[in-house]
């Protein structure tokens, strides 16, 4: 009877000691994800801040707050299964359905300069009214446009550990996850909540922690319009880049070769570090130029489909007095 029982603590050891490994593993392939997306992590970061660009400070958090639970929805409900549905039946459909959100993000990133650069742009309003519609506009938006680069996320970490068996890799994609909504979401809540730290520094300190605190509270302002243009320039990229990469991936290898040689050309003229981050900055560069082209396209089709639906429109309420005499 003892000799069973041991026996069986044996046996729990072992399942034990094979549950830890297999949580090593899966925690050493998070990391690895995680660190092969952290250039959309970075994209994600800049993107979010402008969309409570305009809020009152009190409804900053409770926005981030619902950004963050939207987009821990879109990895957790929408990206997760999809992603590991495609990638053990269907894997040629990832890169495709890829592309259409980086064009997607192209378009947004090259509206916004259009509104910003276009005849007959305006500023955006200084105020977003609590609960209101812009404030569920701007939240859907921000929703919307954190879909794509949360699926550039997910299927950079799948990528990672798609020789893993079913459960390790849906094991992976909530940790990542998980970790990066907190990550980029937890960030955004500390940029976007400096000027009150600062404040809180100017009023409650004194000496260099309350100069430090006016400071906070001169430059934040800057900080958060800078960081909604750096988010377009992202938004631009990262689309660019996906679709860079994505047309290499589906046979069309042109492009991507120029750009790659480039890179190269650079790094072996400029050695070291340095030849490193330049490379990176041409590829960067390429790809926002791509996202440019590619959005204003989208932009120059979707303007002329509202022209025709507002003509259309306009003969249709036109017509109705004729029809009625």
């Amino acid at each position: 009877m003892s000799g069973g029982f041991f026996a069986l603590l044996d046996d729990i050891a072992a399942i034990a000691k094979l549950a830890a490994a297999s949580l090593d593993d899966v925690g050493a392939a998070a990391a690895r994800a995680s660190a092969k997306a952290a250039g959309v992590v970075i994209d994600d970061t800049a993107v979010t801040p402008r969309y409570v660009h305009g809020f009152n400070p009190d409804r900053e958090l409770p926005v981030i707050k619902k950004i963050a639970v939207g987009s821990l929805r879109n990895k957790l409900l929408i990206i997760l299964p999809a992603a590991l549905l495609l990638s053990q039946f269907l894997p040629w459909l990832l890169t495709p359905i890829l592309m259409v959100g980086g064009t997607y993000l192209c378009y947004e990133g090259a509206e916004k300069l259009w509104e910003k650069f276009g005849p007959g742009h305006h500023a955006e309003p200084s105020v977003v009214v609590v609960g209101g519609p812009d404030e569920k506009v701007m939240i859907r938006g921000a929703i919307r446009t954190d879909l794509i680069l949360s699926a550039e996320i997910m299927v950079i970490a799948l990528n990672e550990v798609a020789s893993e068996p079913l459960l390790s890799r849906a094991a992976t994609l909530v940790i990542v996850a998980l970790a990066m909504t907190l990550l980029v979401y937890g960030v955004v809540a500390a940029i976007v909540k400096m000027d009150d730290i600062g404040l809180h520094l100017a009023t409650e300190r004194k000496g260099a922690l309350a100069g430090l605190g006016r400071g906070l509270v001169a430059a934040m302002p800057k900080v958060l319009v800078a960081l909604s243009n750096v988010g377009i320039i992202a938004m631009l990229w990262v689309g660019g880049h996906i679709l860079l990469v994505g047309l290499d991936d589906l046979g069309w290898h042109p492009l991507y070769e120029l750009v790659h040689h480039g890179e190269e050309a650079i790094a072996h003229a400029v050695p070291g570090f340095l030849g490193e981050v330049l490379a990176w900055l041409f590829n960067t560069a390429v790809s926002t130029v791509i996202g440019v082209i590619a959005g204003a396209i989208v932009v120059a089709v979707m303007m002329v489909v509202h022209r025709f639906t507002h003509r259309a429109h306009r003969d249709e309420h036109q017509s109705e007095p004729d029809a009625a005499h």
